[in-house]
């Protein structure tokens, strides 16, 4: 009794033909079943091949051969290199012995075999099965097949649009992440509009290609490339076993979370070697004594810091800091450059480009989205103008562009109540980027170091009469969101440095300007400082009591010994006693001896 409770314990099924048989025996039977081991000169799936399965792939008490194989096809129409469980066929007679029992054949199943699960992974494209018409599934030239039972399951797949899926950017992409950063350069050569920096045999490129990483401050405006760098970086350093890299942020760190990280590079370059890389993105938000927390181990190589900022490194980060580091000036991205940015981005999503003739410029547009989506070239060279060399925004711009015309066209219901007929084709003119970017994306920070440059161009226009470029930094200025005030106030400065009594009244215009900002505000002061600003170019310049209060100034700074005192007859004497002791005497008033 207890042996055949044992026996049938060890009686297992096969998950293919549903046979049931002793557990050592399903792993050979297994491979007799999916055709494992065949010879490969046989015909797949046939009688030989069921045959001679035990004899290729050696004992039965041992694993069979694993090894698939893809081969020719033949004469039958079966697909090449198919794995076939055939329906109408047994399994090869068994001569293997049972425990307590004499050899049996096996039993024949004349059911079609249930299709087992690894074939079920992928669905078949219902466009594959529709470009066969004769219901078959033979595979196209470079096509792999893999069949499974049912030849309606067989699955095609081109190895050449395998690729080209990869580089396309899909439309449901853009509602997970913004379009900058799908389209972030992961390698150097992807890097645009940086050739001053990072052209053919400058130096920081001959050192990140020898992935010799050195310390650095990236400086640039936004949208210039620093983090793309930085990008670049970490995926080089992925490649070498012997480099970590790490990104933090000023937003969300703070010196803790630094010093941890300084902690983990220590036990890394102690006991694997391995040397770590920190970027350290918007670093002038911490503080130069915040700061003091990399400097010993930027010394000493525990890490090498990669910092990003917008601002001025000479007045946003540590000196000591900044002479352990080399500064590497980014500049803004030209026109050129950014467009070329679009066209990678738009070649990516598969968005066609309309020429002059409003003929589409296929760019291996994405067949997976319904709609067709085509955007006018001159649409493109707007973003690019209006983004004021941000690459980040112009993407965005065209992110927001493509999701608004692709809303507008999924509406059900027009304006009017009428049902809205669905739209195939998506044209975004130029008028649809100027509606989403109502104006030039302008770059000034009221405490950052562009305020200073665009306050020194205006104060140098003024100087030189050049009444038409004061006005446009005036303009630059207020649009950028400066305080009226604050340029009431250097026009003041302005009248008595460089104008002076070459003309009078210009003195009285600025406080004017002053006064009458003060009582209205913006925007309704922008014209009253213009007018000041343009009255202020065109008065005749003189800098005679600018230059003469400064040499007074320096002389007496200069003055060598005690400084001398004040005659007795240019003293005030309101009291008898400092009559008496000389104070006034001897002063003559002027208006009395004319």
């Amino acid at each position: 009794m207890a042996l055949n409770s044992r026996n049938e314990e060890s009686v297992v099924q096969c998950p293919v033909c549903s046979e049931k048989m002793e557990s050592f025996e399903i792993n050979p039977h297994l491979d007799h079943c999916l055709g494992v081991g065949a010879s490969a000169g046989k015909e797949p799936g046939g009688e030989e091949e069921e045959e001679d399965a035990d004899a290729e792939c050696g004992d039965p008490g041992e694993p069979g051969c694993k090894k698939a194989r893809w081969s020719p096809a033949p004469a039958d129409g079966t697909q090449p290199g198919s794995r076939r469980v055939s329906a109408a066929r047994s399994p090869a007679p068994s001569t293997r012995k049972q425990p307590g029992s004499g050899a049996q054949p096996a039993s024949k199943h004349q059911a079609p075999s249930p299709v087992f699960a690894l074939f079920q992974k992928t669905q078949r494209s219902p466009s594959l099965a529709a470009a066969s018409p004769t219901g078959t599934d033979a595979p196209a030239p470079g096509c792999i097949a893999f069949t499974s039972a049912a030849p309606s399951q067989s699955v095609v797949l081109s190895e050449a649009n395998q690729e080209e899926r990869k580089k396309l950017v899909s439309l449901q992409q853009l509602e997970a992440k913004p379009l900058a950063e799908i389209m972030r350069p992961g390698a150097l050569a992807e890097l645009i509009g940086q050739s001053k920096v990072l052209g053919e045999n400058t130096l920081l490129r001959t050192l990140l290609e020898s992935h010799d990483i050195p310390s650095m401050i990236l400086w640039g405006p936004p949208g210039c490339g620093k983090t793309s760098l930085a990008n670049v970086i970490a995926n080089n350093s992925k490649k070498q076993s012997n480099t970590r890299f790490v990104t933090l942020s000023a937003t969300s760190a703070n010196v803790n979370i630094v010093r941890e990280v300084i902690s983990q590079a220590q036990n890394e370059r102690k006991l694997f070697k391995r040397k770590t890389i920190l970027f350290f993105d918007e670093i002038h938000r911490f503080n130069k004594t915040q700061q003091d927390s990399f400097l010993p181990h930027v010394e000493c190589g525990t890490i090498t810091l990669i910092g990003a900022t917008t601002e001025n490194p000479s007045f946003q980060i540590n000196a000591a800091l900044l002479s352990r580091c080399r500064v590497i000036v980014l500049e803004k991205l030209s026109v050129e450059a950014v467009e070329t940015i679009l066209l990678r981005a738009l070649s990516s999503l598969g968005i066609s480009i309309l020429r002059q003739d409003k003929e589409a410029d296929s760019m291996d547009g994405s067949k997976e989205s319904e709609v067709q989506i085509s955007i006018e070239r001159e649409a493109v060279r707007s973003i690019a103008y209006l983004c004021d060399g941000d690459a980040r925004a112009a993407l965005n711009g065209l992110h927001l562009a493509i999701q608004a015309r692709i809303a507008e066209a999924k509406k059900p219901l027009s304006n009017n109540g009428q049902q809205n007929t669905p739209i195939k084709n998506i044209v975004i003119k130029e008028t649809h980027i100027k509606e989403g970017l109502q104006r030039s994306h302008l770059l000034y920070d009221r405490a950052g170091e562009e305020h200073y440059n665009c306050i020194s161009a205006l104060h140098k226009t003024m100087r030189a009469s050049d009444e038409k470029s004061a006005l446009y930094w005036l303009a630059r200025m207020l649009e950028g969101g400066e305080d009226p005030l604050y340029v009431a106030r250097r026009l003041i400065r302005f009248a008595s440095e460089d104008i002076g009594l070459a003309d009078p009244l210009a003195l009285t215009q600025a406080v004017s300007a002053y006064q009458g900002c003060h009582f209205i505000g913006m925007p309704e002061c922008e014209v009253i400082l213009a007018q000041c600003v343009v009255y202020l170019a065109r008065a005749p310049k003189s800098t005679e009591i600018y230059m003469a209060y400064g040499a007074v100034k320096e002389s007496v700074r200069n003055h060598k010994g005690p400084l001398p005192s004040v005659p007795l007859h240019l003293r005030n004497a309101p009291t008898k006693l400092m009559k008496d002791l000389g104070y006034g005497k001897g002063y003559k008033y002027p208006a009395n001896n004319v």
